[in-house]
Protein backbone atom coordinates (compact mmCIF):
# COMPACT_ATOMS: atom_id res chain seq x y z
CA UNK A 1 0.00 0.00 0.00
CA UNK A 2 1.06 3.68 -0.84
CA UNK A 3 0.47 5.58 2.25
CA UNK A 4 0.12 8.75 0.06
CA UNK A 5 -2.68 7.09 -1.47
CA UNK A 6 -6.52 7.80 -0.49
CA UNK A 7 -8.04 4.75 1.00
CA UNK A 8 -11.58 4.32 -0.98
CA UNK A 9 -12.52 0.84 0.30
CA UNK A 10 -14.07 0.97 3.62
CA UNK A 11 -13.50 -1.22 6.74
CA UNK A 12 -16.71 -3.02 7.64
CA UNK A 13 -18.31 -5.66 9.90
CA UNK A 14 -17.71 -7.82 6.19
CA UNK A 15 -14.30 -6.53 5.74
CA UNK A 16 -11.42 -9.89 6.34
CA UNK A 17 -8.20 -9.87 7.74
CA UNK A 18 -5.62 -11.91 5.66
CA UNK A 19 -1.81 -12.32 7.34
CA UNK A 20 0.75 -14.04 5.43
CA UNK A 21 3.89 -15.98 7.55
CA UNK A 22 7.53 -15.42 7.32
CA UNK A 23 9.04 -16.42 10.50
CA UNK A 24 10.36 -13.47 11.99
CA UNK A 25 9.95 -11.54 9.23
CA UNK A 26 6.58 -11.52 10.15
CA UNK A 27 7.01 -9.45 13.48
CA UNK A 28 6.06 -6.45 10.51
CA UNK A 29 2.56 -7.99 11.18
CA UNK A 30 2.82 -8.02 14.48
CA UNK A 31 3.25 -3.93 14.71
CA UNK A 32 0.61 -3.57 12.50
CA UNK A 33 -1.87 -5.79 14.86
CA UNK A 34 -0.49 -3.89 17.83
CA UNK A 35 -1.56 -0.77 16.23
CA UNK A 36 -4.97 -2.55 15.37
CA UNK A 37 -5.41 -3.09 18.53
CA UNK A 38 -3.97 0.24 20.47
CA UNK A 39 -6.89 1.85 17.95
CA UNK A 40 -9.79 -0.67 19.11
CA UNK A 41 -9.89 -2.23 15.77
CA UNK A 42 -11.24 -5.76 15.61
CA UNK A 43 -12.33 -7.68 12.22
CA UNK A 44 -14.77 -10.20 12.50
CA UNK A 45 -12.81 -12.56 10.30
CA UNK A 46 -9.06 -13.82 10.12
CA UNK A 47 -7.32 -15.85 8.94
CA UNK A 48 -3.49 -16.27 9.69
CA UNK A 49 -0.58 -19.12 8.14
CA UNK A 50 2.38 -19.64 9.93
CA UNK A 51 3.72 -16.67 11.55
CA UNK A 52 0.49 -14.97 10.59
CA UNK A 53 -0.99 -17.50 12.97
CA UNK A 54 1.08 -17.20 15.79
CA UNK A 55 0.97 -13.45 15.69
CA UNK A 56 -2.59 -13.64 14.91
CA UNK A 57 -4.01 -15.88 17.70
CA UNK A 58 -2.61 -13.27 20.34
CA UNK A 59 -4.61 -10.19 18.41
CA UNK A 60 -8.00 -12.69 18.54
CA UNK A 61 -6.89 -13.02 22.38
CA UNK A 62 -6.64 -9.22 22.52
CA UNK A 63 -3.43 -9.76 24.33
CA UNK A 64 -1.46 -6.69 22.92
CA UNK A 65 2.47 -7.38 22.86
CA UNK A 66 2.26 -10.71 23.64
CA UNK A 67 3.86 -11.78 20.49
CA UNK A 68 6.48 -8.85 20.51
CA UNK A 69 7.44 -9.87 23.83
CA UNK A 70 8.46 -13.60 22.49
CA UNK A 71 10.27 -12.18 19.66
CA UNK A 72 12.45 -10.16 21.38
CA UNK A 73 12.81 -10.81 25.06
CA UNK A 74 11.89 -14.12 25.23
CA UNK A 75 14.59 -14.79 22.79
CA UNK A 76 17.20 -12.87 24.97
CA UNK A 77 16.48 -15.20 27.73
CA UNK A 78 15.68 -18.65 25.97
CA UNK A 79 17.67 -18.10 22.55
CA UNK A 80 14.78 -20.55 21.17
CA UNK A 81 16.77 -20.71 17.55
CA UNK A 82 19.47 -22.64 16.77
CA UNK A 83 21.20 -25.89 15.81
CA UNK A 84 21.19 -27.17 19.38
CA UNK A 85 17.43 -27.28 19.27
CA UNK A 86 17.66 -28.80 16.06
CA UNK A 87 20.20 -31.97 17.27
CA UNK A 88 18.02 -32.66 20.11
CA UNK A 89 15.18 -33.14 18.09
CA UNK A 90 13.31 -30.21 18.89
CA UNK A 91 14.18 -27.97 15.26
CA UNK A 92 16.06 -25.22 14.40
CA UNK A 93 13.23 -23.47 15.82
CA UNK A 94 11.91 -24.98 19.44
CA UNK A 95 8.91 -25.32 18.66
CA UNK A 96 8.05 -27.37 22.12
CA UNK A 97 9.29 -24.53 23.96
CA UNK A 98 7.62 -21.70 21.67
CA UNK A 99 3.58 -23.22 21.61
CA UNK A 100 3.44 -25.67 24.79
CA UNK A 101 5.59 -23.89 27.62
CA UNK A 102 5.88 -20.55 26.61
CA UNK A 103 1.76 -19.95 26.92
CA UNK A 104 1.90 -21.61 30.28
CA UNK A 105 4.97 -20.45 31.82
CA UNK A 106 6.23 -17.39 30.59
CA UNK A 107 3.08 -15.15 29.14
CA UNK A 108 -0.12 -17.28 29.53
CA UNK A 109 -2.29 -17.19 26.68
CA UNK A 110 -5.80 -16.26 27.68
CA UNK A 111 -8.34 -18.89 26.37
CA UNK A 112 -10.98 -17.57 28.39
CA UNK A 113 -11.01 -14.11 26.47
CA UNK A 114 -10.27 -16.28 22.89
CA UNK A 115 -12.79 -18.56 23.30
CA UNK A 116 -15.39 -15.93 24.20
CA UNK A 117 -14.61 -13.73 21.27
CA UNK A 118 -16.73 -13.40 18.18
CA UNK A 119 -14.20 -13.20 15.82
CA UNK A 120 -13.67 -15.98 13.48
CA UNK A 121 -10.25 -17.07 13.55
CA UNK A 122 -8.79 -19.81 11.13
CA UNK A 123 -5.15 -20.76 10.81
CA UNK A 124 -3.36 -23.28 7.82
CA UNK A 125 -2.01 -26.32 7.89
CA UNK A 126 -0.76 -28.13 5.29
CA UNK A 127 -1.09 -31.94 5.59
CA UNK A 128 1.82 -34.21 4.43
CA UNK A 129 -0.51 -37.17 3.43
CA UNK A 130 -2.46 -35.08 0.78
CA UNK A 131 -0.23 -32.42 -0.23
CA UNK A 132 -3.38 -30.20 0.47
CA UNK A 133 -4.01 -27.02 2.94
CA UNK A 134 -6.53 -27.77 5.89
CA UNK A 135 -7.94 -24.41 7.27
CA UNK A 136 -9.10 -24.85 11.23
CA UNK A 137 -11.11 -22.95 13.62
CA UNK A 138 -11.01 -24.30 17.22
CA UNK A 139 -12.78 -22.79 19.65
CA UNK A 140 -13.65 -25.28 22.61
CA UNK A 141 -10.32 -27.59 22.96
CA UNK A 142 -6.97 -25.42 24.28
CA UNK A 143 -4.70 -28.45 23.84
CA UNK A 144 -6.40 -28.73 20.10
CA UNK A 145 -5.85 -25.05 19.54
CA UNK A 146 -1.97 -24.93 20.11
CA UNK A 147 -1.47 -28.28 17.89
CA UNK A 148 -3.17 -26.36 15.11
CA UNK A 149 -0.91 -23.50 15.39
CA UNK A 150 2.32 -25.12 15.99
CA UNK A 151 1.30 -27.01 12.91
CA UNK A 152 1.05 -23.96 10.85
CA UNK A 153 4.07 -22.69 11.97
CA UNK A 154 6.21 -25.95 11.20
CA UNK A 155 9.30 -25.22 8.86
CA UNK A 156 9.46 -27.56 6.43
CA UNK A 157 12.63 -30.18 7.49
CA UNK A 158 13.99 -27.43 9.68
CA UNK A 159 11.60 -28.88 12.35
CA UNK A 160 9.65 -32.00 13.03
CA UNK A 161 6.75 -33.20 11.99
CA UNK A 162 3.79 -31.74 14.15
CA UNK A 163 0.67 -33.43 14.29
CA UNK A 164 -3.30 -32.30 13.99
CA UNK A 165 -5.87 -34.76 15.40
CA UNK A 166 -3.24 -37.50 14.68
CA UNK A 167 -2.44 -36.32 11.26
CA UNK A 168 1.22 -35.02 10.31
CA UNK A 169 1.41 -31.72 9.06
CA UNK A 170 4.25 -28.82 8.36
CA UNK A 171 3.68 -25.28 7.62
CA UNK A 172 0.61 -23.80 6.00
CA UNK A 173 2.64 -21.68 3.71
CA UNK A 174 4.13 -24.68 1.55
CA UNK A 175 0.18 -25.17 0.10
CA UNK A 176 -1.03 -21.92 1.00
CA UNK A 177 1.09 -19.23 1.49
CA UNK A 178 -1.04 -16.55 1.86
CA UNK A 179 -5.24 -17.72 2.03
CA UNK A 180 -6.28 -14.73 0.06
CA UNK A 181 -8.81 -17.11 -1.88
CA UNK A 182 -10.18 -18.85 1.20
CA UNK A 183 -11.16 -15.91 2.98
CA UNK A 184 -13.33 -14.79 -0.21
CA UNK A 185 -14.43 -18.33 -0.37
CA UNK A 186 -15.71 -17.87 3.47
CA UNK A 187 -17.78 -14.71 1.81
CA UNK A 188 -15.03 -12.09 2.56
CA UNK A 189 -14.88 -10.02 -0.82
CA UNK A 190 -13.38 -6.89 0.90
CA UNK A 191 -9.94 -7.66 2.90
CA UNK A 192 -7.42 -5.86 4.14
CA UNK A 193 -3.73 -8.18 3.77
CA UNK A 194 -0.27 -8.38 5.52
CA UNK A 195 2.34 -8.58 3.94
CA UNK A 196 5.94 -9.70 5.02
CA UNK A 197 7.80 -8.71 1.61
CA UNK A 198 7.67 -5.76 -0.01
CA UNK A 199 5.50 -4.82 -3.21
CA UNK A 200 7.07 -6.52 -6.37
CA UNK A 201 8.85 -9.21 -4.55
CA UNK A 202 8.79 -12.25 -6.38
CA UNK A 203 10.40 -15.95 -5.58
CA UNK A 204 13.02 -16.84 -7.63
CA UNK A 205 11.65 -19.90 -10.13
CA UNK A 206 13.70 -22.85 -9.26
CA UNK A 207 13.78 -26.84 -8.75
CA UNK A 208 13.49 -27.62 -4.95
CA UNK A 209 15.79 -30.41 -4.30
CA UNK A 210 15.39 -32.78 -1.45
CA UNK A 211 17.28 -35.72 -0.12
CA UNK A 212 15.04 -38.57 -0.90
CA UNK A 213 14.84 -39.45 2.75
CA UNK A 214 13.56 -36.26 3.88
CA UNK A 215 9.64 -36.65 3.95
CA UNK A 216 9.94 -40.26 1.88
CA UNK A 217 6.61 -41.43 3.33
CA UNK A 218 5.12 -38.32 2.39
CA UNK A 219 5.29 -37.72 -1.58
CA UNK A 220 2.64 -35.39 -1.67
CA UNK A 221 4.28 -32.63 0.66
CA UNK A 222 7.88 -33.13 -1.12
CA UNK A 223 5.66 -32.45 -4.16
CA UNK A 224 4.08 -29.13 -2.95
CA UNK A 225 7.57 -28.66 -1.99
CA UNK A 226 8.68 -28.07 -5.37
CA UNK A 227 5.51 -26.15 -6.54
CA UNK A 228 5.61 -23.77 -3.83
CA UNK A 229 7.73 -21.09 -5.63
CA UNK A 230 5.02 -20.68 -8.45
CA UNK A 231 2.17 -21.04 -6.40
CA UNK A 232 3.29 -17.89 -4.51
CA UNK A 233 4.39 -15.83 -7.51
CA UNK A 234 0.76 -16.57 -8.70
CA UNK A 235 -1.29 -15.58 -5.20
CA UNK A 236 1.19 -12.33 -5.29
CA UNK A 237 -0.11 -11.27 -8.77
CA UNK A 238 -4.04 -12.50 -7.74
CA UNK A 239 -2.93 -9.87 -4.60
CA UNK A 240 -1.86 -7.14 -7.07
CA UNK A 241 -4.74 -7.33 -9.38
CA UNK A 242 -7.16 -7.25 -6.03
CA UNK A 243 -5.03 -3.90 -4.94
CA UNK A 244 -6.05 -2.47 -7.89
CA UNK A 245 -9.28 -2.62 -8.23
CA UNK A 246 -9.66 -1.55 -4.75
CA UNK A 247 -10.96 -4.81 -3.59
CA UNK A 248 -8.62 -4.92 -0.75
CA UNK A 249 -6.03 -2.84 1.18
CA UNK A 250 -2.38 -4.09 1.26
CA UNK A 251 -0.18 -3.55 4.00
CA UNK A 252 3.86 -4.37 3.02
CA UNK A 253 6.92 -3.57 4.21
CA UNK A 254 8.11 -0.18 2.16
CA UNK A 255 11.74 -1.83 1.09
CA UNK A 256 13.27 -5.03 1.02
CA UNK A 257 13.58 -6.28 4.26
CA UNK A 258 17.00 -7.57 6.35
CA UNK A 259 15.04 -9.57 8.68
CA UNK A 260 15.57 -13.00 7.83
CA UNK A 261 12.77 -16.13 8.58
CA UNK A 262 15.08 -17.07 11.42
CA UNK A 263 16.49 -13.52 12.41
CA UNK A 264 18.19 -13.49 15.92
CA UNK A 265 19.21 -9.70 15.71
CA UNK A 266 16.49 -8.04 18.27
CA UNK A 267 17.31 -4.54 17.27
CA UNK A 268 16.41 -5.62 13.15
CA UNK A 269 13.54 -7.04 14.95
CA UNK A 270 12.17 -4.32 16.54
CA UNK A 271 13.02 -1.49 13.64
CA UNK A 272 10.78 -3.70 11.55
CA UNK A 273 7.70 -3.76 14.24
CA UNK A 274 7.91 -0.26 14.27
CA UNK A 275 8.03 0.20 10.68
CA UNK A 276 4.64 -2.05 10.72
CA UNK A 277 3.07 -0.38 13.46
CA UNK A 278 3.69 3.41 11.45
CA UNK A 279 2.00 2.23 8.69
CA UNK A 280 -0.74 0.81 10.01
CA UNK A 281 -1.24 4.47 11.83
CA UNK A 282 -0.63 6.22 8.33
CA UNK A 283 -3.68 3.79 6.60
CA UNK A 284 -5.80 4.35 9.40
CA UNK A 285 -5.46 8.21 9.46
CA UNK A 286 -5.97 7.45 5.58
CA UNK A 287 -9.22 5.12 5.54
CA UNK A 288 -12.47 7.14 5.83
CA UNK A 289 -13.94 4.44 8.07
CA UNK A 290 -12.96 2.08 11.34
CA UNK A 291 -15.07 -0.86 12.74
Amino acid sequence: MSVNKRIDMEIDNHTGLVLEGGGLRAVFTVGVLDCFMDNHLWFPYTIGVSAGASSGISYASKQRGRTLYSDTELFKEYNYIGWKHFFNGRGYIDMHFLFYIYPEKYYPFDYDAYFKSPMRFVMVTSNCLTGKAEYYEEKKDPQRLIDICCASCTLPVLCPVAHVDGIPMVDGGVCDAIPIQHAIDDGFHQNVIILTRNKGYRKTEKDFWLPPFIYRKYPAIREQLKLRYRHYNQVLDYIDELEAKGEAIVLRPERPIEVHRTETDVKKIMALYKEGYALCQKMLEQTKRRL
